[in-house]
């Protein structure tokens, strides 16, 4: 008899990394399927980074407890950085729920499936050891795209950001052993990959707690890879971004032309509180310099709007940043207390409504910003990775540049995934370029 998995997964590329680690690992018990009703188990993989896509998980949560009703033997699993911070309490609120697993234990998994299978007890995993040690993994290369991957080469953070949860849901930063990392990237190329995107809270600093490798050293070791041809990353912490790991930019030829660095909030005073342990001089700084080093550089941020306190002096200058770096794109939120972290006791909160203005106003103006960021394009020739057809009705190809800019092109029915193709640029649009194969 068949048995399936369903794997749900909420927030970042992290935990989009941690699915594929879960799938994989009970992959020769389970297979995976995309109907709730015919899983056999379901782990629905949370983030509590933002409070959207912890209401989203708890909602599914929610939706599974009439299909438990239905099969009592469904065996539901909560993964992630909402099961660490919610323990037993998710258990509380949601009985139906079998396993609740923490990011450190999720290589657990399989056991804890046939305990509670065995036992027919709630299974709770959520203890953190700073003595943890990432595993070896190599991966398999079933799902996904066939030429790229994510791989995780550190977990946790030591910056304490008084608005962030990760230091209480992940731990403390831990480095995966360098030589782990590039026998899995080694695996991969030899199965066809060809582009990886190395992931991690803060990337920057990895090899910190080893004390035998940097960033930069990484980068340079997964680089000599032979058939490695992208390498991307995410995400920096601005205070950790070295000079040596901005000259990588020139240096490696694999390493792709974009940076994503959260900047978070334009004002001084709001970044003390939020404990983001640089200043707004230090950053412009540092984005200066890596500009000497990749002068088409693209770059990326986060902004938080209504941080406890934040002034309309404060908002304004970073409504000024916008104006000063020009970024292609950001993510912007507004401010919500999130669980353990310590600006949930800050006073000073902004009014709600405050703060959907503020994140208007900037929304719009990094949306014109981005327009014109992406008409310089325009004309440009530029070489993408096919990633395959475009969600358009109108028979176009997508792929992606090194500069990480999404394109939507019309080519031959014969191109492939994977394939790298001359693309030229026709059209800027919010989201994406637009342009044609160039003949050869």
């Amino acid at each position: 008899m068949n048995l399936y998995s369903y794997i749900e997964t909420f927030g970042c590329q992290m935990n989009e990394r941690d699915s594929e680690i879960m799938a994989q690992l009970i992959g020769d018990a389970y297979s995976p399927t995309r109907s709730l009703s015919k899983a056999d188990v379901v782990v629905v993989n949370t983030c509590s980074i933002r409070e959207k896509a912890e209401q989203k998980a708890f909602s599914m949560l929610g939706r599974l407890r009439k299909l438990k009703k239905k099969n009592p033997s469904m065996v539901i699993a909560v993964a992630g950085c909402v099961a660490q911070q919610e323990g037993r309490n998710i258990r509380k609120r949601m009985p139906h729920v079998d396993i609740v697993i923490g990011p450190q234990n999720l290589y657990r998994l399989p056991e804890l499936i046939a305990d509670v299978k065995r036992d027919n007890e709630t299974k709770v995993k959520t203890d953190i050891s700073p003595e943890f040690v990432i595993p070896p993994f190599l991966p398999s290369i079933k799902a996904g795209h066939p030429f790229k991957r994510f791989v995780t080469i550190m977990q946790g953070c030591n910056n304490f950001c008084t608005y962030c949860v990760v230091p209480y849901t992940r731990g403390r930063e831990i480095s995966r052993d360098p030589a782990d990392i590039i026998d899995e990237i080694t695996h991969l190329v030899q199965n066809g990959i060809r582009e990886v995107t190395l992931i991690g809270q803060n990337v920057n600093s990895y090899g910190l707690d080893r004390k035998n490798a940097t960033f930069p050293d990484l980068l340079r070791a997964v680089a000599g890879i032979t058939g490695i041809e992208r390498i991307r990353f995410t995400t920096s912490h601005p205070k950790d971004l070295s000079e040596d790991l901005m000259r990588c930019f020139a240096e490696i030829d694999a390493l792709c032309s974009h940076i994503h660095l959260p900047v978070q909030a334009g004002s001084n005073s709001v970044l003390k509180r939020m404990n983001r342990k640089y200043t707004l001089e230090s950053y412009l700084d540092k984005i200066s310099k890596l500009k000497t080093f990749c002068p088409d550089i693209v770059i990326t941020t986060d902004i938080i709007v209504g941080f406890p306190g934040e002034t309309d002096e404060d908002f304004d200058q970073t409504m000024q940043l916008l104006e000063t770096v020009r970024y292609h794109g950001a993510y912007s939120f507004k401010y919500s207390d999130r669980p353990q972290a310590p600006s949930c006791d800050f006073s000073d909160k902004v009014p709600e409504d405050v703060k959907s203005a503020r994140l208007h106003l900037l929304q719009s103006r990094q949306e014109e910003i981005t327009v014109e960021r992406h008409n310089e394009f325009i004309g440009r020739t530029m070489p993408l990775v096919v990633e395959g057809r475009s969600k358009s009705s109108d028979g176009r190809w997508c792929g992606r540049t090194d500069t990480n800019h999404i394109v939507n092109f019309t080519g031959a029915d014969t191109l492939q995934p994977g394939r790298t193709v001359q693309v030229v640029i026709e059209e800027a649009c919010l989201n994406s370029l637009r342009g044609r194969l160039k003949k050869h």
